[in-house]
């Protein structure tokens, strides 16, 4: 492939964007190489400046289920666009997404609010089960992702359960002093947690996480942490920004039964626009303002353009559900076949998928937690990133991050990765 476009198109970005990036991992720093630099989608698949073209199995992070350009989604952002970028007052957009994904968790969100981003509504989440219960502490897990906000930007201790220490420079001791860290489906680090603070607000999950790779929440530890909430009168917060419409219509929910207090969402609720949103009982949601007393506001929350895309996206996996289960398999048969390539050229591999999301390790056991995922072979995983890309494959560009499949990724161009795939593990082998 021919690249000097996009490295001259790098090295000018490097000149004006720190890093060249808006956000880090786009860097490849972590796979070495340099960034393609895109000009286009085109459904199932990405092209480059320099005319190369990529099967995409990163979908911009997971929001485009539908893969790019889709006819239906583009024509509700043109006409909402005719109509104006931005209000700053209610619009019944807003009212016709938000009443779509209340029926859709009809025990869990009575009452929703939209933000920008899905690091606003965990922050905001955050926030309110906080005002809610009137504690401090909050325990998230290792390898857990919830955005860029200080008290979430914290890294284990020597311990199961310990204090958190932040993991980000910029970021105060003091600011993650009411953090406490639990290692993902291991419920006594949990319950440890609650042994060490009377004082927890609550606890957030990835039910499904996606950001130390693809690592499922096993069902039985997310009923135990239900239970265990319950008990002590704290919040139980699902993050489901990425899972969240994409491993099902009601995402961790749907697939698992154990229903969270309060459930953030992200991603395939903007169909491609910035938008984030959490939601939870009508009790908890009215301490929010202007009927409560936790503040959280945003002067583009609620934008008509990514509403319009949202209730577009929605209505049309709403009247497809079907659709999960192509997604599922082709998910499975990606994997399948990642497994199948890796065992005929004796290179370690463990795979998973949920729904349209997928994952593999470098790694000779089984990942569970983060323990496990930082135990995977980061640099076969740079070597095999380089010749996939080489070979017109984009996959995401650290091994802990998550695939995605979208409704344009075909059957043939899923045995085609495979058939790359296997290409390219025998030349790293």
């Amino acid at each position: 492939m021919e690249h000097s476009k996009s490295i001259e198109a790098f090295e000018e970005a490097k000149r004006y964007i720190v890093g060249g990036v808006n956000s880090p991992v786009r860097a490849f720093n972590s796979v070495g190489g340099t960034p393609p630099f895109i000009e286009r989608g085109d459904g199932g698949y990405l092209i480059d400046i320099d005319g190369n073209r990529y099967i995409d199995y990163v979908q911009s992070w997971g929001p485009l289920i539908l893969g790019h350009t889709d006819e239906r989604i583009q024509k509700a952002v043109k006409d909402a666009v005719e109509k104006g970028l931005s209000f700053g007052a209610p619009t019944e957009t807003e009212t016709e997404l938000a009443k779509k994904i209340v029926s859709l968790f009809p025990n869990v969100v009575e009452k929703l609010r939209f933000v920008n981003s899905g690091t606003e509504a965990v922050m905001s989440a955050i926030r309110l089960a906080r005002g809610f219960t009137g504690k401090d502490d909050i325990v998230k897990f290792e390898g857990n992702y919830h955005g860029h906000s200080d008290s979430l930007l914290v890294q284990a201790g020597s311990g199961a359960t310990t204090f958190g220490k932040p993991s980000s420079s910029g970021v105060p001791q003091d600011f993650t002093n009411h953090t406490l860290l639990a290692k993902y489906n291991d419920i006594e680090s949990v319950k440890k947690a609650f042994e060490e603070s009377n004082n927890i607000a609550c606890v957030i999950i990835e039910p499904i996480a996606g950001n130390m790779g693809l690592v499922p929440a096993e069902k039985s530890f997310l009923e135990e942490l239900r239970e265990i909430t319950k008990e002590n009168g704290a919040i139980l917060i699902f993050d489901e920004v990425m899972s969240g419409f994409r491993a099902g219509l009601r995402g961790a929910i749907g697939i698992t039964g154990v229903e969270p207090d309060l459930v953030t969402f992200g991603k395939v609720i903007g169909g491609g626009m910035p938008v984030g949103a959490f939601g939870g009982k009508g009790e908890i949601m009215d301490y929010l303002s202007p009927n409560g007393g936790v503040y959280q506001a945003g002067t583009l929350s609620g934008n008509p353009i990514a509403m319009s895309a949202g209730n577009a996206m929605l209505d049309i996996l709403m009247e497809n559900e079907g659709v999960y289960s192509v997604l599922e398999n082709r998910a499975k048969r990606l994997m399948e076949g990642f497994d199948e390539v890796a065992k005929r050229h004796g290179i370690p591999l463990q795979t998973e998928y949920r729904g349209s999301m997928f994952g593999f390790f470098f790694n000779e056991n089984r990942v569970k937690n983060f323990d496990d995922a930082l135990k995977s072979d980061t640099k076969m995983f740079a070597k095999f990133h380089r010749g996939m890309l080489e070979q017109g494959v984009y996959l995401a560009c650290s091994q802990f991050e998550t695939g995605f499949i979208s409704t344009a990724t075909s059957d043939n161009m899923v045995e085609k990765t495979i058939d790359i795939a296997d290409k390219v593990m025998k030349s790293i082998r």
